[in-house]
């Protein structure tokens, strides 16, 4: 669980990134939820984009994908989101207490 420091430092990182994953049409897919395991693994932190041709909306899609991936939705803006979980084997974030 995330503070709302944690918060704060990640949506200062997540400001930098590019969205790397687009939701389409098809919605969440188990295909794009195994992608984006494994680009969370190595990146801790993602930014995403769901388009307007997604059936869900943003909030319910950052929702999906986070329960499904056990990551945090650090935060929502527009029609991106980002997510962070903390990496097994290459941990690059430290959060401050």
């Amino acid at each position: 669980m995330l503070t709302s420091k944690n918060r704060a430092q990640l949506r200062a990182m997540a400001s930098k990134l590019e969205p790397i994953f687009q939701v389409g049409k098809g919605g969440v897919t188990a295909n794009m939820l195994a992608q984006l395991d494994d680009t969370l693994e190595a990146r801790e932190l993602i930014k995403c984009r769901v388009l307007e041709t997604c059936p869900a909306p943003v909030e319910d899609a950052a929702t999906a994908v986070a329960e499904q991936l056990d990551a945090d939705v650090v935060q929502v803006i527009g029609r991106v989101f980002v997510l962070y979980r903390e990496s097994v084997k290459n941990k690059v974030i430290e959060l401050e207490d």
